[in-house]
């Protein structure tokens, strides 16, 4: 590896809740930089971001222009997305595809946000989802679930599980 350099990374999304693989995106997107040795500061997202920039009205060109043109990007691959199919059917982005460099992702898994929040909402357990403490967040502030009903208290089961989608007892437990 070549000798490191500093590193900016700005990503966008929602990040609603923050998943392992949102933070992985930063630690992926860093080695690979590192690698290449290309310092500044780069605009950090997915695939799925990068292919935001074709929907009508979402992005302005010109913004799009000044980020890949100024600023450039980082892009890691998403399993189901094709960056290079985004890149070529972008005029702005195949003008400026110098620019943008796309890091490949070598744990590719399907795990988004919207997964998560439909997890939670049915009351499916997101350990090893998440961090603990946004698990931990999300039980404290009571979000995602399909009531409201368990705020403050925590402990409320739901068919087995608690209303914040933690077991209500682990599974390797005998009681």
């Amino acid at each position: 590896m070549k000798s490191r350099i500093p590193v900016v990374l700005l990503a966008c999304g929602s990040f609603n809740p923050i998943t392992n693989m949102h933070l992985r995106l930063f630690e992926v997107a860093r080695d690979h930089l590192h690698q290449t040795a290309v310092p500044e500061l780069k605009l950090l997202c997915g695939a799925d971001v990068l292919k935001t920039f074709q929907t009508p009205n979402l992005w302005k060109d010109a913004h799009i222009q000044e980020i890949v043109e100024k600023f450039g990007v980082v892009c890691v691959s998403r399993m189901g997305h094709n960056p290079k199919e985004y890149i070529s059917g972008s005029p702005i982005l195949h003008r400026y595809r110098h620019n943008i460099h796309l890091a490949r992702e070598p744990v590719q898994n399907e795990l988004s946000s919207t997964y998560v929040r439909r997890a939670l909402s049915q009351g499916h357990s997101v350990k090893y989802l998440l961090p603990d403490a946004v698990i931990t967040y999300i039980k404290d502030h009571n979000l995602y679930t399909r009531d409201g009903s368990c705020k403050g208290s925590g402990t409320q089961r739901n068919e087995g599980k608690t209303s914040w989608g933690e077991p209500a007892t682990p599974p390797w437990s005998s009681s």
